[in-house]
């Protein structure tokens, strides 16, 4: 029996970059925009995400986030038009970024560095409607614009609106707080 080859180097930073680059993946691909765990996990790779792995500190601070989401939104867009996927744009873009770097800081223990309290959460249907239906910080319309739109079809000004709606409601806590709204896990 021949045994499986060993890859190297498999250290804790290459096992955190595949189970989140997989669940990012799964998260992000639409019905109008299908693509897989490898190619998620190559525009990924595209943004230079994975290389942040090693702490927190290497995240961009709260008041550069912004500005970093959108050149990492750009490059995926470049990275996923270069695969040759359609409709992926700045919304599908967000939630690959989101969900990786969630799980990769947010859900890994380092919630309290002020770099993480700051990174965009993922944003889908499911946190718009709740966002809307309970009408979260007296802001319905931005709520129902969004919700309008389609987050997977957000371009780049829609999806900041989102965001900054959401910094407006949690009024300087984490912005992962807003996924108290987040009804996917029920």
């Amino acid at each position: 029996m021949n045994a499986a080859p060993v890859i190297e180097p498999y250290d804790i930073a290459e096992h955190l970059h595949r189970y989140t680059a997989w669940a990012a993946s799964r998260a992000a691909s639409t019905k109008t925009c299908r693509f897989d765990v490898s190619t998620g996990k190559t525009i990924i790779e595209a943004t230079g995400l994975h290389l942040l792995l090693a702490g927190p500190q290497l995240l961009p601070s709260p008041e550069h986030i912004d500005a970093q989401h959108k050149i990492w939104r750009e490059r995926a867009i470049e990275a996923a038009r270069n695969k040759g996927l359609v409709g992926f744009g700045h919304g599908v873009a967000a939630k690959l970024i989101n969900v990786y770097l969630k799980g990769a800081f947010v859900c890994a223990g380092q919630e309290l560095h002020l770099h993480v309290q700051a990174l965009h959460p993922p944003i889908d249907k499911l946190l718009l409607d709740e966002l809307y239906d309970q009408d979260v910080g007296g802001l319905r319309a931005v709520w129902a614009q969004a919700r309008k739109q389609r987050w997977s079809k957000f371009d780049a000004g829609q999806y900041q609106a989102v965001i900054n709606g959401i910094r407006e409601v949690l009024a300087g806590r984490p912005l992962w707080h807003v996924e108290a709204y987040w009804r996917g896990y029920q």
